[in-house]
């Protein structure tokens, strides 16, 4: 069997290309750990002597060899014929020129049938792995091989620094981002360390201040928003508040809206007081209450949604952007519901837009994560503190934050298109009261969506015609959304507000939030929409 896997392998079609130095640096990247530096001197046979010296040179990719080894246990048919044409050059060859035309020489001669004949068996590789063990101390001998890695001389040293210490393989080429797991980073020498302190250098030093996965997330949403920079952050609440500690001054004042995820509104409410910051909050759409608060105010910051948690309300961004910036004022606005597909606040003069990416653009309800993008200037404040504050976001979770914008813009139109259908269902059904949602013509600011916004998200909040234990009836009688608090993944979730964000409230406390005992906010996944049209009115049917 052995044989026969390996004659496939050098079948006409197998790709041969001639490069010793590469089919060289591959075997001394072998011999650099120790890999066969313990195997038995006594061993014999060499690569000649198993009429190998007639073998195509196979050019393999940057670690191939390594790569192999790791995946042994899994694909074993290849690593023996791996081994022994990366070792024929250390036995045989220098990386000179004179090697390389002998080399291409032997290649433009080889006949394929007698190279498919002369193929060693398992035992033959077996002994010549001992042989390239042995060659690997000539090799080491010559100073081609790094001396340092003598200090090897137990396995468990071996098992901790092999393959890493002395370099490892980039995965450039690999077509998904790695994900790149490390708490810090070395420095090889203590010059170089120095290079990047006084920022002749760009290096990354520590988890906390950057990782390559990271960065990867961090530029693809910098080009779906048109910013100059994001970073992006353990959650979209830490998002939030270390913008507003770092832009906001101690004393400062900030402009909200009374419709907003309740959390934002905590912070704004109980934390900021203790800095001295002050807010004054307003109707999304009331124009003049913004200005009156601008001129009455130093304000720093004016933050929101748009569209708002859970009534959907939407900001003009342009005319709220052009106001504040006269008196001096940021605007920042999140944009969760609306997607970086939706809306893009920052063309339409906001400074900073601020995403959950926990939600749409993360997508499987599966990662939680948050990010703020805009100029270099202010990013590079926000990041500053978040340096210093932590929530620094796990590279396995940038990886599926990643992974989940590849298909954001396919899940996001499935959305709209089932968010607007479903919107008008329920507008048309008898046991529901009022609707929630910016496509519809009877939303309070549908213009103004039409003009800011391509499509008007996957997220409906509707009252049905009932009290709270009807409603809860309601909503435990479907079949396909879960019950939970969240929003914009590709399974459908659907929660009571008054009691899944402010059952902590009395009736009396939640209706001044406008928190109604009968309200649903129903976040349409990417099922099909008759399957959730049907579901929808059966348990309407229910009630």
């Amino acid at each position: 069997m052995a044989v026969s896997s390996h004659a496939r392998l050098l079948s006409p079609t197998f790709d041969c290309r001639s490069d010793p130095v590469l089919a060289l640096a591959s075997a001394h990247r072998r011999n650099t750990y120790g890999r066969f530096a313990h195997e038995p001197k006594s061993v014999k046979g060499t690569v000649a002597s198993h009429g190998l010296s007639s073998f195509p040179i196979f050019k393999f990719p940057p670690n191939f060899v390594r790569q192999l080894s790791n995946k042994a246990r899994r694909n074993c048919s290849n690593i023996g014929v791996a081994q022994v044409v990366a070792a024929s050059w250390s036995n045989n060859s220098s990386p000179s020129s004179s090697a390389a035309a002998a080399a291409a020489s032997a290649v433009n001669t080889v006949d394929a049938a007698a190279a498919a004949a002369a193929v060693p068996t398992a035992s033959d590789a077996v002994a010549l792995e001992g042989s390239v063990g042995n060659e690997s101390l000539k090799v080491e001998e010559k100073g081609l091989v790094d001396s340092r890695t003598s200090v090897f001389d137990s396995d468990g040293s071996v098992a901790i620094h092999a393959g890493e210490r002395f370099g490892r393989g980039r995965a450039d080429d690999a077509i998904t981002t790695p994900v790149v797991n490390t708490s810090a980073y070395f420095f090889k020498k203590t010059a170089d360390l120095i290079d990047f302190k006084e920022k002749r250098a760009v290096s990354f030093e520590y988890g906390r201040y950057g990782n390559p996965t990271t960065i990867v997330a961090e530029e693809k949403i910098s080009a779906l928003e048109g910013a100059e920079s994001t970073l992006i952050v353990a959650s979209g609440m830490c998002a939030s508040t270390m913008m507003l500690l770092a832009l906001v001054p101690a004393g400062g004042h900030i402009v909200t809206t009374t419709d907003c995820y309740r959390k934002t509104r905590i912070f704004i409410e109980t934390m900021l007081p203790k800095m001295g910051i002050t807010a004054t909050t307003i109707d999304p759409a009331d124009i003049n209450a913004l200005e009156v608060a601008l001129k009455e105010n130093n304000v720093s910051l004016f933050f929101t949604e748009s569209p708002t948690n859970p009534f959907l309300r939407c900001v003009d961004i342009k005319l709220v952007s052009e106001m504040c910036h006269q008196h001096g004022a940021l605007v920042c606005i999140d944009g969760t519901f609306a997607t970086p597909l939706n809306q893009k606040a920052l063309s339409l003069g906001a400074d900073l837009i601020l995403h959950s990416a926990t939600k749409y653009i993360g997508g499987h309800n599966d990662v939680l994560a948050g990010c703020i993008s805009g100029s270099l200037k202010l990013v590079s404040e926000i990041r500053n503190l978040h340096h210093v504050i932590g929530g620094a976001l796990n590279p396995n979770a940038a990886y599926l934050i990643i992974r989940g914008m590849k298909t954001m813009h396919l899940r996001v139109q499935q959305q709209n298109s089932s968010g607007l259908k479903m919107a008008m269902l329920l507008e048309a059904h008898p046991k529901i009261k009022c609707v929630y949602y910016p496509g519809l013509p009877s939303h309070p600011e549908h213009n103004l969506a039409k003009r800011q916004m391509t499509g008007f998200g996957g997220v409906v909040s509707f009252e049905v015609d009932g009290d709270l234990m009807t409603t809860a009836k309601f909503i435990d009688s479907l079949k396909i959304p879960y019950i939970a608090p969240s929003f914009g993944g590709c399974e459908s979730i659907i929660d009571q507000p008054a009691i899944m964000s402010y059952w902590d409230l009395n009736q009396t406390e939640r209706l001044k939030y406008g928190i109604k005992d009968n309200l649903v906010r129903f976040s349409i996944g990417i099922e099909d929409f008759e399957d959730l049209k049907a579901d929808i009115l059966q348990a309407l049917d229910a009630i």
